[in-house]
């Protein structure tokens, strides 16, 4: 009797030639829109919706929401025969095709909405199909290659979406937002949605029957509940470490602008590594991953700002590594490919609990970033810990409780000496030598997974985490919220108080002289531009001065209110408004301003609720960190607060940062505005207090009358330098690209 055919087998071997570019083409592209939708309707609803936790907290959920939804949408598609999933998904692209081009529906919230609730509803409106459209393409079109060309890894495809991932990502900040206005970028977007589209149709045309997809896809046993909590675990601690990664280096490490891009494009190459048909890379770095996740994790928790860029590069290279090894686990226990659109739905709930944990529970559950040390402690709990010295396999086999006690006394007791030195024999180098006396005991423990984490855990309670918890434990030296980590320090030598938000300072105070407690300091003080503006206010405005101020700090500014001035603070982080007005650490408001009016919200929104003309002078002081708020510097912006100053406003801007050379942007918004402008950059020089600081202020007014008297009153003001290659900023188009300082210029100085 002659062997018949497999179902169907004529039938993919015809297509199967073809079909992995195809494939390729369409997940790459579908992935690379999913990357470029993000950050362009944040853009977007940045000058409508302001710069509020509430707002992007919310923001952040909604993305996740629909990212699990299109993979469970990709899941629920399993039921049907693949060619009848392509209908259906046809369809919803169809469908969602509507919102095009892409964009937010008209609306704005009253003054009594719930961003929790207006924000998700605003945004699930203006791109909820089309995202989840785009989000369902990696999963879903990966089932059907593996239905048309059964025997070839499927798995694979995946790096290709992770390669569109990352392309999209470095492309928005590097290529779309600097070179494009927002209405350009909708369209862009439009038409990459129609590419897309054809690709999937194309993928679609190319589908066998059910019957041969059926014989490509023999129904496997289900993964055990075990199993799916393995996988959500091994996706979990990635995604949430690249988040914390992101945090502790903008607050412990240094503040760059555009650093983020960084530890997320690195961990979207981890899935492009581990996933590969090729395993060499892979299986490499997950070998070498323990001793990496041991000493970096070490050297990263006790990290110095001596070296910023070199621990910068450490934080980086541990989380590429952590990365690659449980992704790398994560494909070694892959399910068969009829399972797996249920495999990527697990690995899209564990992504969004990490991102849960370390974007939204963390900074209200910890005053500093301890998401960062558990979640490294959670990457040897699940690396793969093959043993690097074979020959201890067998010791730890016979003895192994008496091993692992006698491993973790050893850690304790090294620990404990390296932390307090109570012999004194080590001196100052007691924690680089503890340190190492862990490292070798921790490389002999990998393979013993017990063991090996009590060596990590007191690794990093060693050289650093102890200092943590001691600051916490004092319980009023460090608080944290959706913007960071603020930090009081007392200087006795100086007589001193600082708070320092991350790694940028906020504000200084003399506390152990009443006499200085009043002084101004930092990037305030009398000769400074906003010194100069404020001393001016009686001859500019009369002694009913009107004074805003945008970013309180610690409150420096109230010490140049004058009686019978009225002064307003906007701050939008209620954390701040704790610390400077209800802590008792900082004097400012209380000695000279205790009755201050401070609104707390987003300031642009804030300001656009005030009556024209409201104001005579309004400093913006908002600008020294990484996280530059754009949306306050458009040309939109400026308008509406020469609308709120007057035709004899006095608007004062700071613009002192590191990493940003933003005079050049003030420059080209305020043309054709009818903007007087100039900058005055102040250097400390003799008869100034030993906290003053050099700072970049610029003036700005409409009428010349109040210009020249500002300029006048002396010091050396300059017209604002023009850059033909920086556009000005509006809500249409800002990128911060082009007034990018050299980030190695320091090191070079």
């Amino acid at each position: 009797m002659p062997i018949e055919p497999e179902p169907g087998a004529d039938e993919v071997a015809n297509v199967r030639p073809s079909l992995r570019p195809l494939f390729v083409a369409a997940i790459l592209s579908g992935s690379f829109l999913l990357f470029l939708v993000q950050p362009m309707i944040a853009r977007m609803a940045l000058p409508r919706l302001g710069g509020a936790p509430a707002v992007w907290n919310s923001a952040m959920l909604v993305y996740q929401a629909l990212l699990l939804a299109g993979y469970g949408y990709a899941h629920w598609l399993g039921r049907f025969g693949v060619r009848r999933q392509a209908s259906i998904h046809a369809g919803l692209l169809a469908v969602a095709a509507l919102w095009l081009p892409i964009g937010l529906i008209d609306g704005a919230p009253g003054a009594g909405d719930e961003p929790a609730l207006w924000v998700p509803w605003l945004l699930f409106a203006s791109i909820g199909p089309l995202f989840l459209a785009i989000s369902a393409q990696a999963p879903l079109l990966q089932r059907w290659f593996a239905a048309s060309a059964p025997g070839v890894n499927p798995y694979a495809l995946y790096a290709a979406s992770n390669i569109g991932s990352f392309a999209g990502l470095i492309a928005y900040p590097a290529l779309v937002e600097p070179n494009m206005a927002l209405s350009s970028q909708s369209w862009l977007w439009t038409a990459g949605y129609a590419f897309v589209a054809l690709l999937v149709v194309a993928c679609a045309i190319r589908l066998p029957s059910t019957r041969a997809a059926i014989a490509a896809l023999p129904e496997s046993a289900p993964p055990t509940c075990r199993r799916v909590a393995h996988w959500i675990a091994l996706a979990l601690v990635p995604s949430g470490l690249m988040l914390a990664t992101s945090t502790f280096l903008t607050t412990d490490i240094v503040a760059v602008p555009l650093l983020w891009v960084m530890p997320l494009g690195l961990y979207l190459l981890s899935f492009s590594i581990a996933f590969s048909n090729r395993r060499v890379v892979a299986d490499l770095l997950t070998t070498f991953a323990p001793v990496t996740i041991l000493v970096f994790g070490g050297l990263m928790i006790g990290g110095t700002h001596e070296f910023p860029y070199l621990n910068a590069t450490i934080a980086l290279g541990l989380l590429f590594m952590v990365s690659v090894a449980l992704h790398t686990q994560l494909y070694r226990l892959r399910p068969a490919p009829d399972r797996l659109t249920g495999f990527y739905l697990a690995l899209s709930v564990g992504g969004a609990l990490g991102g849960v944990f370390a974007g939204l529970l963390a900074p209200v559950l910890f005053d500093w970033t301890y998401e960062y040390p558990i979640l490294i402690i959670a990457s040897g709990v699940l690396a793969p810990l093959p043993w690097l010295l074979p020959v201890l396999t067998g010791a730890w086999e016979r003895q192994r409780a008496v091993t692992l006690v006698a491993v973790v006394a050893a850690a304790v007791a090294i620990m404990l000496v390296g932390m307090f030195d109570p012999l004194g024999w080590l001196g100052e180098r007691h924690e680089r030598i503890a340190f190492l006396a862990l490292a070798v005991l921790g490389v002999l423990t990998i393979g013993a997974r017990p063991a090996f984490v009590a060596v990590l855990v007191a690794s990093l309670m060693l050289f650093g985490g102890w200092r943590a918890i001691r600051i916490t434990l004092d319980g009023d030296s460090r608080t944290r919220s959706y913007f960071g980590v603020y930090t009081i320090r007392d200087y006795p030598e100086d007589g001193t108080r600082t708070l320092a938000h991350g790694t940028t300072l906020h504000g200084v105070q003399f506390v152990d002289d009443p006499r200085k407690a009043r002084e101004p300091t930092t990037y305030y003080v009398p000769g400074s531009g906003v010194g100069q503006a404020l001393q001016a206010l009686p001859e500019l405005y009369g002694p009913r001065a009107r004074v805003g101020a945008v970013g309180l700090g610690t409150g420096t500014l109230a010490c140049y209110a004058q009686p019978g001035q009225d002064w307003r603070f906007y701050e939008i982080d209620p954390v701040v408004v704790g610390i400077a007005r209800d802590s008792g650490k900082f004097g400012f408001l209380a000695r000279c301003l205790p009755d201050a009016r401070i609104v707390v919200g987003d300031a642009r929104l804030s300001i656009s609720a005030q009556p024209a003309g409201s104001l005579d002078l309004l400093a913006l002081d908002a600008f020294s960190s990484d996280a530059v708020p754009m949306h306050l510097m458009t040309r939109e912006a400026l308008n509406n607060y020469a609308r709120v100053l007057g035709p004899r406003g006095l608007l004062m801007v700071h613009i002192s940062n590191r990493f940003l050379d933003l005079e050049p942007v003030v420059s080209a918004t305020a043309r054709g505005g009818g903007w007087y402008a100039a900058s005055l950059r102040y250097e400390p020089g003799m008869g100034d207090n030993s906290e003053a600081t050099m700072s970049d202020w610029i003036a700005m007014t409409r009428d010349p009358e109040v210009f020249g008297t500002l300029i006048g009153r002396g010091g050396n003001w300059m017209p604002l330098r023009y850059r033909n290659d920086v556009p000005a900023w509006t809500d249409d188009y800002a990128s911060i690209v082009p007034v990018l300082n050299d980030p190695l210029a320091e090191l070079k100085e």
